[in-house]
């Protein structure tokens, strides 16, 4: 099991992985689906829900 630690404004990073918040009014359009075909447009279709946000993959943190 990873342990989750809290970064500034609600980011949460898993990992090498950092995710960020967001709430469900705030979702991005692509959020549900993995791919498009109509407008070959990338989906997204991986994310987790914690605390009353839904955490979508934001970036690769820098390992030190």
């Amino acid at each position: 099991m990873q342990t989750m630690k809290h970064l500034k404004k609600d980011y949460v990073q898993l990992g090498n992985l950092i995710y960020k918040p967001y709430k469900i009014c705030d979702l991005p359009n692509n959020f549900g689906f993995n791919y498009d075909r109509e407008n070959d447009k990338e989906g997204i279709g991986s994310w987790f829900n914690y605390k009353g946000y839904t955490y979508i993959c934001d970036s690769v943190a820098k390992m030190k």
